[in-house]
């Protein structure tokens, strides 16, 4: 079996921001990772409702590859973003993208319910994002 087809299908998609540097955010809406070929497009639709500011229609994708036992993740217009083990319980992994930096720790622990927490960091960035995808 290949390490992207636990992922493949409709999750449910919860999000919160906490931003140090401005308002917190909340997202909630469906992940759908689909095949494609040459491995799974991940879309990310949903609602997304900053403090303060109301709420608003939100969307990203992204390409998931397998390579080997790891899984690397592409933004959509190709641009490597990060790559994981997902045979690991904990896998993390970084993007450094100067003068920003990205961290991510997923947590597949409770699976079919898993995690991911980004900290982002860098000049005008300063938050944790935490993402919870049940089915």
């Amino acid at each position: 079996m290949s390490a992207l087809a636990p992922f493949e299908g409709v999750w449910r998609l919860d999000r919160r921001v906490e931003n140090a540097l401005g308002p917190d955010a909340r997202f909630t809406g469906e992940a759908v990772f689909t095949p494609d070929g040459a491995g799974l497009v991940l879309q990310e639709t949903g609602e997304m409702r900053i403090e303060g500011q109301g709420a608003f229609r939100a969307e990203r994708r992204y390409l998931w590859r397998g390579v080997g036992a790891r899984i690397a993740v592409f933004f959509d217009d190709l641009r490597p973003f990060h790559d994981f083990d997902p045979t690991e319980p904990r896998p993390e992994a970084e993007h450094p993208c100067a003068p920003d930096h990205y961290r991510v720790a997923y947590d597949f622990t409770g699976w079919p319910r898993w995690h991911a927490v980004w900290q982002v960091a860098g000049p005008r960035k300063s938050y944790v994002m935490h993402s919870t995808y049940s089915r």
